[in-house]
């Protein structure tokens, strides 16, 4: 389960520019650019399916949450996904996840 760290972690990756969304994920994990994949639990089942099996292939972990949660947290509206692209972020991102 996710904790406030996590969420005002995700803010601080937004503002560092070390967040990435839309079709830009898919070509990230491909380039092995991407740390960490955030899900939204609205996310429809084909791109949800497709994120995870890119991610699967490519070794890339991935999380669920919130989509409310999650566009709160970055101050935007409407994202589904988005991508860490720095591996230290990703990985106290997925420390918060593991508790």
């Amino acid at each position: 389960m996710m904790n406030r760290n996590a969420i005002g972690l995700l803010g601080l990756i937004r503002r560092s520019r070390r967040l990435i969304s839309g079709a830009e994920i898919i070509k990230g994990i491909q380039k092995q650019q991407v740390y960490l994949v955030v899900i939204a639990d609205e996310c429809g089942e084909n791109m949800r399916k497709k994120l995870m099996d890119k991610c699967t292939f490519y070794k890339v972990p991935y999380v669920f949450m919130d989509g409310k949660v999650l566009n709160q947290a970055i101050g935007t509206q409407n994202y589904i996904a988005v991508a860490i692209t720095d591996q230290g972020f990703a990985q106290k991102l997925h420390a918060c996840w593991k508790g």
